[in-house]
């Protein structure tokens, strides 16, 4: 199954949402918060959701959801896949509940992040490998981020069965990475506390975090 949401915030009006496919719903909650929905139990292995976000000058967004992201093995393919194209040019937050990769399934996020003059912007993920006792899945997160035309940030982590830095005794299960541009320093929060921050050239900070589940 294909899922597609666009999501268009412009100053002075109310977000415009545009959803096909049927696997994720979203709803406008607040003036200026939208709320992603499941409406049906994915993503499974084959499934892809493609999420585009459009925050103009003067506007602002906030993307959350209402409850965890749980990837799930399909029948024919272990894999699904979720991609994000987001231009902003105003103010955009997103912090979604995380995202856990149940059984043996595999999921692979890409962002690509156009920010333009002007633009503000919180961009928050969290990844669980495994409910209770499970540890084979895999996750790949890349983001990818310009800034007026310029490399910004190529970020890429991988976790779980198979991962570049698996092992059985002491790999990280879980993960937490927050872009925040242009905010020049970081205070991390009591959940993901011993993160590590690193100052981008171009403007901005990247805090990222591993542990082996995530916290409250």
């Amino acid at each position: 199954m294909r899922s597609e949401v666009v999501l268009v915030a412009s100053r002075d009006r109310s977000p415009r949402i545009e959803c096909r496919g049927g696997g994720i719903q979203a709803r406008r909650t607040a003036a200026d918060t939208v709320h992603l929905v499941s409406a049906a139990a994915m993503p499974l292995g084959g499934d892809t959701i493609d999420i585009r976000l459009i925050v103009e000058p003067g506007a602002r967004l906030k993307l959350r959801s209402a409850a965890a992201t749980v990837a799930l093995p399909g029948a024919g393919t272990p894999t699904s896949h979720a991609d994000w194209v987001i231009e902003v040019a105003g103010s955009l937050d997103v912090d979604l509940e995380p995202t856990v990769v149940a059984g043996a399934a595999r999921h692979l996020s890409s962002v690509a992040l156009f920010l333009h003059d002007g633009g503000l912007l919180r961009f928050r993920e969290r990844v669980q490998i495994g409910r209770c006792g499970e540890r084979e899945g895999f996750w790949s997160g890349s983001l990818r981020a310009d800034r007026d035309g310029l490399p910004l940030l190529r970020h890429r982590v991988e976790l779980g069965a198979g991962s570049l830095a698996d092992d059985d005794i002491s790999a990280p299960r879980a993960a937490i990475n927050e872009l925040r541009y242009p905010a020049t320093c970081f205070e991390a929060t009591p959940i993901d506390a011993g993160s590590t921050v690193l100052a981008l050239a171009g403007g901005g900070t990247l805090s990222t975090w591993q542990a082996d589940r995530l916290g409250g």
